[in-house]
């Protein structure tokens, strides 16, 4: 039964992440083009960081309560975890495995929920509270799909250098799909949908 619930969730979402990872393409390539400075990249990123993790908490939380029932305490772990911890795995863990691997010459490790804990906590409660309420999950997740693209993408840029080869290009596509495809299905539908026992699913 959970294993059906999944499939069927995240094949409903997979055209929100295809949607997401080619407007990431897309701007990447426009800053890389337009020698973007890095300063901009940062102020993109903390901004996109913080507004995911809201948009995160919101679908993680909804989805939990679509398909269980409604215990408060629960909801706030889930909501927080599947926000907070996926949310810094897409969007600077994976980024920077990247940045790594790459040897990119401003690599580094931005951690959203330490660095600015004021702004990122906050909206991660906020966000639970909104999923609490919303009772559906396809344009939330949408646009949680496109915040997590962005805010993966801008950590990357700002360890770039002015100029990229095509062959870095291409391997930044490729870890940006991953940053957001794997985190961002598993935050809003695989992660909740874990907790549910079967009794629930079939109740709900």
């Amino acid at each position: 039964m959970k294993a059906g619930i999944i499939a069927t969730e995240l094949k409903l979402h997979a055209p929100f992440t295809m949607f997401g990872t080619i407007t990431g393409i897309i701007i990447m390539a426009a800053f890389i083009q337009f020698r973007v400075p890095r300063e901009i990249s940062s102020a993109l990123f903390w901004t996109m960081h913080p507004l995911h993790v809201l948009l995160s908490a919101l679908v993680t939380t909804a989805m939990y309560r679509i398909h269980s029932q409604r215990n408060i305490i629960k909801i706030i772990i889930i909501g927080y975890v599947g926000s907070i911890g996926i949310a810094t795995l897409s969007d600077s863990l994976i980024p920077y495995v990247g940045e790594w691997l790459l040897e990119l010459p401003h690599r580094g490790i931005h951690l959203g929920f330490i660095e600015k804990w004021w702004l990122v906590n906050p909206l991660a409660l906020g966000g639970i509270v909104l999923g609490y309420v919303i009772s559906h999950t396809k344009i939330p997740h949408a646009g949680h799909v496109l915040l997590s693209t962005w805010a993966s993408l801008f950590h990357v840029l700002m360890a770039l250098d002015k100029s990229v080869d095509v062959v870095t290009t291409i391997l930044i596509a490729a870890f940006l799909f991953l940053a957001v495809w794997v985190p961002c299905c598993t935050s809003d539908i695989v992660f909740p949908l874990l907790w549910i026992h079967k009794k629930e699913g079939e109740t709900a």
